[in-house]
């Protein structure tokens, strides 16, 4: 089973932050008879008159690829860059065994990251609700506050525990980058809260 990545610690970026899922996409330029790769594997689900696309569930690393006749192909479920490199080299096999030739020049694109974070205190959701601008918060539909930010261009979700998802990068970095600013944000609001730790 894959382990969800850390991205590092460093200086610019305190915080343990965890890749939860990876969504990438390529196109291969070229059709793919999904009939023909379907009978060529275990694993493959493939029911046109629910889904236009196979669903490929592949061990390790633990992802899914969805291959279209098209011959577009999304990853998800990726925890790192390197298994999504894997997935796509997986699926250039399994497509080449059903007799298509894949042009080697297709490029994989990061349409989404998933990734969580724990920042160092409880949060005040009603102060960050009242104070920053691109916040909602709707206690009695989701306990989550949501989060909009314009650079790097991503969303936020933050619980009172300090814990927080962002969604929309698409880079590592963005992410990093994204949660520094976050935490920086909440600090000058007065809406984080340090928890004393017992001895």
């Amino acid at each position: 089973m894959s382990a969800k990545r850390s991205v590092k610690k460093t200086e610019k970026n305190p915080f343990c932050i965890r890749i939860e899922n990876i969504v990438a996409s390529a196109a291969f330029g070229v059709d793919i008879p999904l009939e023909s790769v379907v009978s060529k594997l275990e694993g493959m689900e493939y029911e046109p008159e629910q889904f236009p696309g196979l669903v490929y569930r592949i061990k390790k690393p633990k992802a899914a690829a969805l291959i279209f006749g098209s011959g577009k192909v999304v990853c998800t479920g990726a925890h790192s860059l390197t298994d999504v490199r894997t997935v796509f080299k997986k699926v250039v096999s399994v497509v080449q065994k059903a007799g298509v030739k894949v042009p080697k020049g297709f490029k994989i694109q990061v349409e989404n990251i998933v990734a969580s974070a724990k920042l160092d205190g409880r949060l005040n959701l009603d102060t960050i609700a009242f104070n920053l601008e691109n916040s909602e918060y709707e206690p009695e539909q989701f306990p989550g506050l949501v989060y909009r930010m314009k650079k790097p261009k991503v969303a936020f979700l933050l619980f009172g525990s300090g814990k927080v998802v962002c969604t929309g990068a698409r880079k590592i970095e963005d992410v990093s980058v994204a949660v520094a600013k976050v935490s920086r944000i909440l600090k000058k609001l007065g809406a984080m809260v340090k928890v004393k730790k017992i001895k």
